[in-house]
């Protein structure tokens, strides 16, 4: 996810009458977001923020997960932060209702950095949830975060405006617990502050690799873990004979979690790289959360070598690095994924792949839940073939088993 789309942090006062007409569809296109905590504190904070973002609005705020149920209806919030800890009625227990009292409504779910909380989180993806945030333990730690809290923000806009086109026009809003945005007028969707990457008239393609593949690389973020669940359930056979790496934008607990359901569903042995690990063929290696993951020369073979250099568009682990790593010691071998995700990481490192002679499949804008850093790679003429999410599974096996 790319975090370089600046946010504002001054808003301007609520369009008053014989305003400038520009201000007030703008306003009355905002994203509305309904906060789900059941910290006072947390939910201040949160719809503060909210507040100060042009394009954001607070839909509502409810301090459990029957209260959101009860009132999402009614709301139809474009987004929904929701905590997993709650009294009464928890995140996951509330994310069925929710989902079902505002169909298009997306939902991101934030809880603290635990193995319980990770595998709750993951297990809310399957059920519906479109992404997650993990956010400090502590009230204070959140006050004091801008990374969580541009993490927030940034993923209201995109999923917002994801959610206002698959929802419609956008009604009124009435009260919810504590507080409420403003009243909107139904019209159509403004331009999202973040670059979704619609799609050209044509996309140029380059031709697929004729090396046959000796690695998998694939890189994702926004709606990654599902997809990376429904590719990795069907290609498992194909993938045997060489090593898998993947960098998914993660916080660590999430990776190690992440890449136990993919062994689960491969039937292949999947773990989190480690430092100077040799890679097998047959094997699965996730990026850990916080952690670039390369690979590197070793005597005959080829090892992962980790890092905490600087984050590449604003993550650690990125894609980039670690496409770039995979192309020089694999060039035209290489065979490279990149999936459902805001922002533009792997672009770069895709680039890399491509002039080397490997290949670079995408996932299209159709399926993807945010087209962004497919979109790039599609958009910068580097790909050979940009496919729906259902086809990327049998046009890897297809490459693995030298058919184009």
């Amino acid at each position: 996810m790319d975090h370089a789309t600046t946010i504002s942090k001054s808003r301007t006062a609520p369009v008053a009458a014989g305003a400038d007409a520009g201000a007030a569809a703008s306003a009355a296109n905002a994203v509305r977001v309904m906060v789900v905590d059941d910290s006072a504190v947390i939910r201040g904070l949160v719809k503060r923020w909210i507040q100060e973002t042009d394009g954001l609005e607070v839909a509502g705020s409810c301090s459990n997960g029957k209260q959101a149920v009860d009132q999402v209806g009614k709301l139809k919030p474009h987004v929904v932060i929701l905590d997993i800890e709650m009294p009464q009625m928890d995140g996951l227990e509330a994310l069925p209702g929710i989902l079902a009292g505002s169909p298009g409504t997306k939902v991101i779910m934030a809880s603290t950095l635990t193995l319980r909380n990770a595998d709750i989180s993951l297990k809310a993806l399957s059920l519906g949830a479109t992404d997650y945030v993990p956010k400090p333990d502590s009230a204070r730690g959140i006050a004091g975060s801008e990374e969580f809290r541009r993490e927030i923000l940034v993923k209201a806009q995109a999923l917002g405006r994801t959610a206002q086109r698959a929802m419609g026009a956008s009604g009124a809003t009435g009260a919810a617990g504590e507080g409420t945005g403003r009243s909107t007028a139904a019209s159509a969707p403004a331009r999202s502050a973040i670059p979704l990457g619609p799609a050209p008239d044509k996309i140029e393609v380059r031709k697929a690799s004729s090396v046959p593949p000796r690695i998998l690389a694939i890189g994702s973020s926004t709606g990654g873990p599902q997809a990376l669940f429904d590719v990795f359930e069907k290609i498992g056979p194909a993938i045997g004979a060489v090593p898998v790496v993947i960098t998914q934008h993660m916080p660590p607990a999430f990776t190690k979690i992440l890449a136990e359901k993919l062994g689960r569903l491969s039937g292949l042995p999947a773990k989190e790289g480690e430092d100077g690990e040799r890679l097998q063929a047959g094997h699965i290696y996730v990026a850990p959360g916080d952690y670039h993951m390369r690979l590197r020369k070793d005597g005959p073979g080829v090892a992962i070598a980790l890092d905490q250099e600087p984050p590449v568009h604003f993550c650690r682990p990125a894609v980039d690095p670690m496409f770039e790593s995979v192309s020089k010691l694999f060039g035209p071998a290489t065979l490279g994924v990149v999936l459902t995700g805001m922002g533009h990481d792997g672009r770069e490192g895709g680039r890399v792949i491509a002039d080397a002679g490997g290949t670079i499949y995408a996932q299209d804008e159709a399926t993807s839940v945010v087209w962004g850093m497919p979109g790039a790679c599609a958009q910068a003429g580097i790909c050979a073939a940009v496919y729906p999410l259902d086809q990327i599974s049998s046009a890897i096996t297809r490459q693995f088993a030298g058919r184009r």
